[in-house]
């Protein structure tokens, strides 16, 4: 078990979350500041709550090193509200562009679907999701008004190793990247970027929370059916407070960027340190399944993701006793999502590098017993 007697959680989100940022809720809940109220009950719009959001603002800007001529959002509605959002703020020209890598980006397809007509740039499913196509076999519209993409699907554990320069490939459309479950786990060159969007539910904090990054010159382009709540103009204007917003789980994320930005490692950045981290624990874990005869990923090596690793037993039998006897170990949450089913490990900015350590120990022990 791990040394604190707290159980390493894999979970791929609601995800585990630092140690020190919960020992922090705990002794602000009744009391935040000894101004003797918890942050739950801050009317939102007191100084001592827009003392919060403010921070937590500044402190994700510095974090992953966001322009000044970006806006960023906190909204309620998860990804799934994001992905309705998108749409209804940028798809003027009544046509989207989407690559479709997994799970997560076949589901903004569909959300996508409801308020514009989706052209499918390339699609993945035709090998279950294990790759992503070569630049060359992407076809794009010629009047899409954004491509969108998810930079990680946490389902099938695909990546994309860099961001495609829309520019150079001739277009004028901005690109649109669901970071939900890669934020902050590694850099972002913004030069790329028109909007990315994430729930924070697994790099970032609790669920609740959506955070959007906006450049300026795309607001102002909602459609008139747009809810309020999801028109990205009022909420810049209104400095995300045009509803009430979720006020604990901004509290809490702010903790989280606090957390992040303590990572600085000697001449490494926060962010720096935390991808180089993420790094050799999925280097750690790949490695394991690499050299086994008893575990394997379907995932092409090359877009394999450093946050979701799905992987298999070559006898799937053995699956849930895996599982069980991990659990047992404190290795828990392993299980495959629902719809692949296997094993998953989520490796989020949270998850220590002795939890990896103890995992693959585990996944040896257990090949050798079943030999």
């Amino acid at each position: 078990m791990p040394t604190d007697s707290r159980p390493f959680n894999f979970s791929a989100g609601p995800s585990a979350m630092p140690l020190a940022v919960l020992e922090q809720i705990e002794n602000d809940l009744l009391s935040w500041q000894g101004q003797g109220l918890s942050v739950m009950e801050m009317s939102h719009r007191s100084d001592e709550f827009m003392q919060i959001c403010q921070q937590a603002e500044q402190d994700f800007r510095c974090l992953l090193t966001i322009p000044e001529h970006f806006k960023i959002l906190f909204m309620q509605g998860g990804g799934t509200g994001a992905n309705a959002a998108i749409p209804l703020n940028l798809s003027q020209s009544g046509v989207v562009d989407m690559l479709i890598t997994g799970h997560w980006s076949a589901h903004s397809k569909l959300e996508a679907e409801k308020y514009a007509k989706v052209h499918t740039v390339f699609s993945g499913a035709q090998d279950n999701y294990r790759s992503i196509a070569p630049i060359e076999q992407w076809r794009f519209s010629q009047n899409a008004a954004y491509v969108q993409l998810c930079s990680n699907e946490t389902v099938h554990g695909v990546a994309f190793s860099t961001l495609p320069d829309l520019a150079a490939l001739g277009l004028n459309a901005p690109l649109v990247v669901d970071c939900s479950s890669d934020i902050a786990s590694r850099a972002i060159d913004w030069s790329l970027v028109g909007v990315a969007f994430a729930g924070v539910q697994k790099n970032l904090g609790p669920a609740g929370l959506t955070v959007i990054v906006v450049r300026e010159d795309l607001l102002g382009r909602a459609l008139p059916i747009c809810p309020s709540i999801f028109n990205f103009e009022l909420l810049a204007q209104h400095h995300s407070m045009y509803n009430t917003p979720p006020t604990w789980s901004i509290y809490v994320a702010g903790l989280v960027f606090q957390w992040s930005l303590a990572q600085r490692d000697g001449d490494l950045t926060a962010l720096a340190a935390i991808e180089a981290r993420n790094q050799r624990k999925a280097s750690l874990l790949y490695s394991a399944i690499e050299q086994s005869e008893l575990y394997y990923s379907q995932v092409d090596k090359a877009v394999r993701s450093k946050m979701n690793v799905p992987f298999f037993l070559h006898n799937p039998a053995l699956t849930t006793t895996f599982l069980q006897q991990a659990k047992q170990q404190g290795l828990i949450q392993l299980a495959g999502h629902k719809a692949l089913g296997g094993v998953r490990a989520s490796l989020y900015n949270a998850m220590p590098e002795a939890g990896v350590q103890q995992l693959v120990s585990f996944m040896q022990q257990f090949e050798r017993s079943h030999a």
